[in-house]
């Protein structure tokens, strides 16, 4: 009987207990409340014009492919505006390029010429460039005309001012 009793102390004791307890709440998220304000968004960099390019560049095209190394040079003469932009070849060819701007690149087509790295094929090219520590760089694609399935080169170009 005396184990009876003390069976049921203890269990009181443990009612009694728990009923004393006090309920846990769910943690409150303090990071989200002291968190600092996100801070603005950082301005845009101003819109370049075709006069940041203006001048003659040293211009250099590489293909993409590592395993080709022919290093094709030709001087860009880039004028305060978009019109007459044009490419000068090592042959004294001038070749004509339609220059569109958007944002901080400059865009560039060229009307058809003899290609420098393909005797006897006709090429066109096209390109996006940037201005970056004081250089043009970007890519170039050639389309090669009459070519089939090796019509298409990407390059990559770097200018230098001169």
């Amino acid at each position: 009987m005396i184990r009876q009793i003390r069976i049921a102390l203890v269990g009181m004791a443990v009612i009694a207990l728990a009923g004393c307890a006090k309920k846990e709440e769910p943690a409150k998220d303090t990071a989200t409340a002291a968190a600092a304000p996100s801070p603005a968004p950082a301005p845009a960099p101003k819109p370049l014009t075709a006069a940041d390019f203006a001048g003659r560049w040293n211009m250099e095209t590489r293909n993409e492919v590592a395993t080709d190394t022919v290093v094709t040079k030709s001087v860009l003469v880039a004028t305060a505006d978009t019109t007459g932009w044009v490419l000068e070849l090592p042959s004294g060819k001038k070749v004509a390029h339609h220059v569109t701007l958007s944002g901080d690149s400059v865009m560039m087509k060229s009307e058809p010429y003899a290609s420098m790295r393909r005797k006897g094929k006709q090429v066109w090219t096209e390109g996006t460039y940037r201005l970056e520590n004081g250089k043009i760089v970007g890519t170039t694609v050639a389309h090669y005309a009459n070519s089939g399935a090796d019509s298409v080169v990407r390059l990559r170009t770097e200018g230098t001012k001169q």
